[in-house]
Formats: C-alpha cells, sequence, structure tokens
C-alpha cells in the first residue's frame, strides 16, 4: 500500500508563483515515475508533468516554460515549481504515483486569480 500526500496550494494573484510537494510512503522499493495532474471545474483531468528516476521529465505543452518538475529520489517527493501562473491554471493539482495500480493523492487546489 502507498500513500501519496500533497501540499503547497494556495491563492495567487496572475504571474505569481507557488510550489506544489508530493511524498509517497510505505511499502515502496523503487519508484520509476512521479507525476502531477490537474482537474478544472466542471473539466476532465490533465497531465501537467512527469519525472523519472533518472531526472528526464516530460511537460503539457501549455506549462512548458512556466512549471518546473524536480524529485528527491531518497525521499521519494516530487516538486512541482510554478511560475508566471495564469487564470486558466486554476485547478485541483493530484500527485501520480504509478506503483501497481496508479495511487493518486487527494488534491490541493491552485486559485490563480486577482
Amino acid at each position: 500500500q502507498v500513500q501519496v500526500v500533497e501540499s503547497g496550494g494556495g491563492l495567487v494573484q496572475p504571474e505569481g508563483s507557488l510550489r506544489l510537494s508530493c511524498t509517497a510512503s510505505g511499502s515502496i522499493v523503487d519508484i520509476v515515475s512521479m507525476g502531477w495532474y490537474r482537474q478544472a471545474p466542471g473539466k476532465q483531468r490533465e497531465f501537467v508533468a512527469r519525472i523519472f528516476v533518472s531526472g528526464s521529465t516530460v511537460y503539457a505543452d501549455s506549462v512548458k516554460g512556466r512549471f518546473t518538475i524536480s524529485r528527491d529520489n531518497a525521499k521519494n517527493t516530487v516538486y512541482l515549481q510554478m511560475n508566471r501562473l495564469k487564470p486558466e491554471d486554476t485547478a485541483v493539482y493530484y500527485c501520480n504515483v504509478p506503483y501497481g495500480v496508479n495511487y493518486w493523492g487527494q488534491g490541493t487546489q491552485v486559485t490563480v486569480s486577482s
């Protein structure tokens, strides 16, 4: 069993920054990748970014150049640094940990508004 906990959401003005964190705990040996998804009201959950144990990363086109995903493998923790935030980034952000099955955190709200 794997537990996934996110933190770091909040309210920020446009062009501001936020940093999300996610830690996986439990019966874990090696986690190949960790990622972030988001879901805005009335929309489907969408991919944001993923990082692999090698350090390679993948981003959605909508966040390239603004968001940076990083990882501390020793702590099974992934971060999402979000800069130049836009109102359309407003969503609940979920951490995803594929480990046999897909594990998800409870989500953290990010609101971008003036």
